[in-house]
């Protein structure tokens, strides 16, 4: 599932063929939103005020009080093409077509037209919690997320995929901050010293914002270039721990175990991050 910068990314994107220009047809996949149809004729012909990401979602607000929601989910792909958008064995869900580009979402099965005005009602908007790709959010807002007295006593493994916690976490992030944090996912906060809960803040900010900079490398870069200078493919440079099982830790040379939280893989440095006492 893309977590939060990959999304921000694919706004990026929309928001410089999209922002500003007029809609001339919305479309959505009649199949999986037959409820949408009459939207489609109330959105062409507006303008396209903004495209906002907010934590793995997408809002784009046109003129006239609307905005489309969408939540890629696992599969959602938005991809753009100048002009009109080639035929592709992808279900296309949602498409955009302005005078010069067409914006297609494929494989997504979460959109919704929403009025503006009552976005912030959305029930996955309404509990998102701190934003790590929110400019304006620091350090300091992070930290009091995480002494929070309602997550005190949920262990991080689960509370980092909350995203009414941390908004735009999703399952490669969660792996790389808890071992760069050096925490067992099986802690919780109630279980860390300040110093320890000042790291996770910092760590999870600097983290994430460094995947949207560098396309989802979250290992060190230095690291990174070094491991690419030697051969090393994407795959095996890209991250700290996540989807590493088997392979040594780049820190101490354990080898990386994959356990399972829920039904989600989550991997780690044993050494590295030993369990709580």
């Amino acid at each position: 599932m893309p977590e939060g910068p990959e999304i921000r990314r694919a706004a990026d994107k929309l928001k410089r063929v999209l922002e500003g220009q007029k809609a001339l047809s919305v479309r959505f996949a009649k199949d999986r939103f037959p409820t949408l149809q009459a939207s489609s004729r109330r959105l062409a012909g507006r303008m396209i005020e903004a495209v906002e990401p907010r934590g793995k979602a997408i809002l784009t607000r046109f003129a006239g009080g609307l905005t489309i929601y969408s939540h890629n989910q696992l599969y959602g792909e938005w991809v753009i093409y100048r002009g009109e958008a080639p035929a592709s064995h992808l279900q296309t869900r949602l498409a955009i077509r302005t005078a010069k580009h067409s914006a297609i979402l494929y494989s997504a099965s979460e959109i919704e037209v929403l009025k503006t005005a009552l976005v912030h009602r959305h029930p996955y908007i309404a509990k998102l919690g701190v934003e790590l790709l929110d400019p304006d959010v620091s350090e300091v807002d992070v930290l009091a997320q995480v002494c929070a007295p309602r997550f005190a006593r949920r262990n991080l493994a689960g509370l980092l995929l909350d995203q009414g916690f941390l908004a735009g976490i999703g399952n490669y992030l969660r792996s790389d901050i808890l071992f760069a944090a050096r925490l067992h996912p099986a802690a919780r906060p109630a279980d860390l010293t300040p110093a320890q809960r000042e790291t996770l803040a910092r760590v999870a900010l600097r983290m994430t914002r460094q995947s949207y900079r560098t396309r989802g490398i979250t290992n060190n870069p230095r690291l990174a270039r070094r491991l690419k200078a030697r051969g090393m493919a994407f795959s095996e440079y890209r991250h700290w721990v996540f989807d590493r099982a088997g392979a040594p830790c780049h820190t101490c040379g354990q080898t990386i175990v994959r356990i399972d939280f829920g039904s989600r893989g989550l991997y780690l440095c044993e050494r590295c991050q030993p369990g709580p006492r």
